[in-house]
Parts: C-alpha cells; sequence; structure tokens
C-alpha cells in the first residue's frame, strides 16, 4: 500500500542593495536582492523545509546551519539536491509541489514558468506537478512596505515501497 506524507515549509529574507534576487533558482531582474548565508531563494528554503517536515527530518537549519562557511553564498538549488537525496533515501519521492511567493514588487508573473521549469527539471517531474504563484500583501506589513519577501510551501510526498 503506498503511503503519503504531506509537508509544509515557510521562509522569510529581507530585501537588501547589492544582492541578487533569486527566487525558485531563477534571478529576477530587481533592484535589491535577498539577504542571507546561501542565495537566500525564499521560495527552495520553503520547499526543502516542507519535503523536510513532511517526514519529520528536522528543518534547514539543522541540515544547512547558516554558521557554517561550506554553506556561503551557496545555490539553494545546490541545497535542494541534498534535501532531495534524503528524502529518497526515506524511500520517498515527491508527489507534487505548490509554492507561493509573497511579495509586493518586483511583478513575478513573467517569470512563473521559468521558475517552475526549474524546479521541475531539477526535481525530475512533470511540469504539471509543480505549482508556482504569487500574491501581495495589498502594501500591507514587511512584504507590502517591500522590505522583504516570504514563501510558503506545501508538498506531497509518496513512498517508493512496493515496486513501485
Amino acid at each position: 500500500m503506498t503511503q503519503y506524507r504531506i509537508g509544509q515549509g515557510f521562509d522569510v529574507h529581507a530585501l537588501v542593495p547589492n544582492r541578487p534576487l533569486v527566487l525558485c533558482g531563477v534571478t529576477i531582474p530587481a533592484e535589491r536582492g535577498l539577504l542571507g548565508h546561501s542565495d537566500a531563494d525564499v521560495a527552495v528554503h520553503a520547499l526543502m523545509d516542507a519535503m523536510l517536515g513532511a517526514l519529520a527530518l528536522g528543518d534547514i537549519g539543522k541540515f544547512f546551519p547558516d554558521n557554517d562557511p561550506q554553506y556561503k553564498n551557496i545555490q539553494s538549488l545546490i541545497l535542494l539536491d541534498k534535501v532531495t537525496e534524503a528524502i529518497h533515501a526515506e524511500g520517498f519521492a515527491i508527489e507534487n509541489l505548490d509554492i507561493t511567493l509573497i511579495l509586493q514588487a518586483p511583478k513575478i508573473a513573467p517569470h512563473i514558468l521559468q521558475m517552475r521549469e526549474t524546479l521541475a527539471s531539477r526535481l525530475s517531474l512533470p511540469m504539471n506537478a509543480v505549482s508556482v504563484k504569487a500574491t501581495t500583501t495589498e502594501k500591507l506589513g514587511f512584504t507590502g512596505r517591500g522590505e522583504g519577501v516570504a514563501a510558503q510551501a506545501v508538498v506531497l510526498l509518496r513512498s517508493l515501497g512496493n515496486g513501485e
């Protein structure tokens, strides 16, 4: 019998000058980027936390401490590869995922397809298993003031057991 596990993730990073804005592994043209130890890709960070949470493996801070110099400025997609290996080692694979980016600007719609393609390719998933969307907070709160970007992710994992 196939077993399914659901995980949810959330991440926030501040917007600062002189940093690239990387979301879902795609560099977005913007005046400011996200502050963080790695490339600060909030979407991929939320996704990794969802994957780890689905199997009660902890969070990305446990796997990739922000005080470890080997992760300084690392691409979050490389970290995603390591988390994917960890869930495969537990006998699971991603069935589908859904990411919501929360930011006032820049507009994300022109980049959604490339984001989905990047994640689908990296995770060896069909496009219809990867959802990425964006919303604003109607200029309310830190995201509405343009101080940062937040992301939420939900993932469904499927067991690889029973000859699947």
